[in-house]
C-alpha cells in the first residue's frame, strides 16, 4: 500500500507529459493569448507612447480603429486605420494621398500596434501557424512556433516569416524573430523584457537585434546565434505611458 502514492504520482507525471506533447500550434497560441489578456483585447481602448508618438486602439466585435498622432512645427498629424480604410489628417483636415503612400503609412501604423499588442493578432484568419520544434534558451524550455501569412488578407507584407519562442511554463512570448522583404529586407530577433500587466493585459519591451548577411538564415537557428553572441543589438523598443480602459465593465 505504501507504493500507491508513488504510483499515482508517476501516472500523473506521465499523463502531464503526454498532454504536453500533444499540444498543437493552435493550442499553444490559444493559451498564450489567453495568458496575455484573452478577450480583454477585443473590448479595450489601449493608449501608449512609442518614440514620442502617441498611439491608440479600439476594438469591438472584430472591428478596429488604430490611430497614430504626432506633432511637429507644422502642427498635428493624425493617422487613422480601420477595417475599411486609412485616412491622414493634418491639423484636422483630411489629406488626399496616393494609394502607395496611404499603404505605406497604414502598414507603419499597423506594425507598431501589432508588436505592442502581441500575442493578440496571432489568431487572425490570414495567420498560418506551425509547431516546428522545441528549444532551450537560458535554461528555460520553449515551443518554437512558425508563423506565415496567407496572400489573401495577409497584407502587403504577407511573404514575411515569423518565429515565436513560447515558454512551456507560463505560455509567454519571450523571444521572437522575423524575416522581412520590404526595402532591402533583413532579419530581426527580439528578446522581451520588462513584462507588466496593465488592467489585465500583458505588455513587454524588447531588445532588438539584427544579423547580416541574412538571406540564407533559418529563423529557427537564431536562438542559438543569440546565445553565442552572434547577433548585433540594433535598438531597444520601449512602450511608455500605457493605459487600458474598458467602456463598461472589465471582461
Amino acid at each position: 500500500m505504501r507504493f500507491l502514492p508513488m504510483i499515482t504520482f508517476l501516472l500523473l507525471f506521465i499523463a502531464c507529459k503526454q498532454e504536453e506533447k500533444q499540444l498543437t500550434a493552435q493550442q499553444i497560441i490559444d493559451k498564450t493569448i489567453e495568458n496575455a489578456g484573452g478577450a480583454k483585447y477585443e473590448a479595450a481602448t489601449i493608449q501608449f507612447t512609442f518614440r514620442d508618438v502617441k498611439y491608440s486602439s479600439q476594438r469591438e466585435n472584430g472591428n478596429y480603429q488604430l490611430t497614430r498622432t504626432s506633432t511637429d512645427s507644422l502642427g498635428e498629424i493624425r493617422d487613422l486605420l480601420t477595417n475599411l480604410d486609412f485616412e491622414r489628417y493634418a491639423n484636422g483636415t483630411k489629406l488626399i494621398l496616393p494609394d502607395s503612400t496611404a499603404t505605406k503609412y497604414a502598414n507603419s501604423v499597423n506594425s507598431v500596434h501589432y508588436f505592442v499588442q502581441l500575442p493578440h493578432g496571432l489568431n487572425d484568419p490570414a495567420v498560418n501557424k506551425e509547431l516546428v520544434g522545441e528549444a532551450e534558451i537560458d535554461d528555460k524550455q520553449y515551443y518554437e512556433v512558425k508563423v506565415t501569412f496567407a496572400k489573401e488578407g495577409g497584407g502587403t507584407d504577407h511573404e514575411d516569416e515569423y518565429m515565436y519562442w513560447i515558454a512551456k511554463e507560463g505560455f509567454t512570448v519571450d523571444y521572437l524573430a522575423y524575416k522581412f522583404y520590404t526595402g532591402k529586407g533583413g532579419i530581426r530577433f527580439r528578446k522581451a523584457y520588462n513584462p507588466r500587466m496593465i488592467n489585465g493585459i500583458r505588455f513587454v519591451d524588447y531588445e532588438n537585434y539584427k544579423l547580416e548577411p541574412w538571406e540564407a538564415i533559418d529563423l529557427q537557428t537564431l536562438d542559438g546565434l543569440f546565445e553565442a553572441g552572434k547577433l548585433e543589438l540594433l535598438s531597444k523598443i520601449e512602450t511608455e505611458n500605457i493605459s487600458v480602459e474598458f467602456e463598461n465593465t472589465t471582461p
